[in-house]
């Protein structure tokens, strides 16, 4: 698998046969979920790492491996609402998220172009996210 944020270890070490063990291991476990209709939502702690935290967008359209753009997005979004909601008093957000209904938190992106159709676009938000609303406030608009 090509990957640039994999970290790949050096061919025929015990690290790389963990890294390829690792991987199939995902591969497994995604198909399984999507054979049992098994709800799976997205993460990562790239925000950590100023280098990954531009490369978020790029992970998330990897997952194009084992999903559809539609299933990303759903995931990335209203199904990782649900699963925050289910956190009951440890959920940080006492507003709803991933929907558009009054009283939800304002958070909106206007892309230029269709993600379902090119889920690519999220991998480019300087350039492709023309409006970024977070909690009402408008932190890009070049509409």
């Amino acid at each position: 698998m090509d990957d640039a944020d994999a970290n790949p270890q050096p061919e025929g070490s015990e690290n790389r046969k963990k890294q390829l063990e690792m991987t199939k291991g995902t591969d497994n476990a995604y198909a399984l979920a999507k054979k049992y209709h098994i709800k799976t939502v997205w993460g990562t702690d790239c925000l950590f790492d100023a280098k990954l935290a531009t490369r978020q967008g790029a992970q998330l359209a990897k997952l194009t491996r084992w999903y559809t753009p539609y299933e990303i997005l759903k995931m990335a979004t209203s199904t990782n609402a649900e699963l925050l909601a289910m956190s009951g008093p440890r959920n940080p957000y006492p507003h709803p998220l991933g929907v558009i209904v009054e009283g939800a938190y304002a958070d909106l992106l206007i892309v230029d172009g269709s993600p379902i159709e090119n889920i690519k676009l999220v991998e480019n938000p300087e350039k492709n996210f023309l409006v970024i609303m977070k909690n009402g406030i408008v932190y890009k608009n070049t509409l």
